[in-house]
């Protein structure tokens, strides 16, 4: 079993919303054949968050259903264009064969993941008193999905953490997310949301303390699914 990730894959077979203007041309196929390729039906695919352009969940469902029958056991969080995002036991009961991953959390194997949006941390160039309460919402967030698991349920498995943020900002400064990840020894941790060679270039990435974290936009990756555990 191996463990892939990809982030902001902004789907939109219902609503056609064309990513050519930012050089993303016909980025889902080249995605998804790439998917096909390398992801068999006992690997985990970790699609951390924008997947839909879709503003309502119906017209989402189309994005969904196409995932749904991708490779993979599929765990999904929400990014901050995910609108169509609707409640957790609704979505997983109309899409069965996908992982919905919101104050909760989702074991497999030797394998336990854990997920939420995440927010621009503080001391970036904007972050208001807006931002302030979604980002303490967040971190919160992330306590109740780690916490959502035992003690029991965590031996010996190793740690996933889905964010669509980064946990970082601008800097690359330590946040409450980072304390938070440091603290439950979180073994690996992938985000995306960051588009643009300056904007990959602040994220953070590769081993910090004892946390490897992985950058995984698609424009990233160029449009290829990165395995990220053998």
């Amino acid at each position: 079993m191996a463990i892939f990730a990809i982030g902001d894959l902004h789907m939109s077979t219902a609503v056609p919303k064309p990513m050519d203007k930012f050089g993303w041309i016909n980025h889902v196929e080249r995605i998804l054949n790439d998917w096909k390729e390398n992801v068999t039906e006992d690997d985990i695919v970790l699609i951390v968050g924008d997947t839909s352009w879709a503003l309502k969940l119906e017209d989402a469902a189309q994005d969904l259903e196409i995932l749904s029958e991708m490779p993979g056991q599929k765990m999904i969080i929400r990014g901050n264009h995910d609108y169509w995002w609707n409640g957790v036991k609704k979505m997983q009961k109309m899409f069965p064969k996908l992982y919905f991953v919101h104050n909760n959390h989702i074991c497999i194997k030797e394998y336990i993941i854990y997920g939420t949006r995440g927010w621009i941390c503080p001391n970036e160039k904007q972050f208001s008193d807006i931002d302030r309460k979604i980002y303490d919402r967040e971190v919160k967030r992330l306590l109740y999905s780690i916490n959502s698991s035992t003690e029991e349920e965590k031996e010996g498995k190793t740690s996933i953490l889905m964010l669509h943020y980064p946990p970082t900002n601008e800097q690359g400064e330590a946040s409450e997310f980072t304390e938070i990840i440091d603290r439950f020894s979180i073994h690996q941790v992938c985000y995306g949301h960051l588009h643009g060679r300056e904007s990959h270039a602040t994220g953070l990435q590769g081993m910090r303390n004892k946390t490897y974290y992985h950058l995984v936009s698609c424009d990233y990756l160029n449009f290829k699914i990165k395995k990220i555990i053998e």
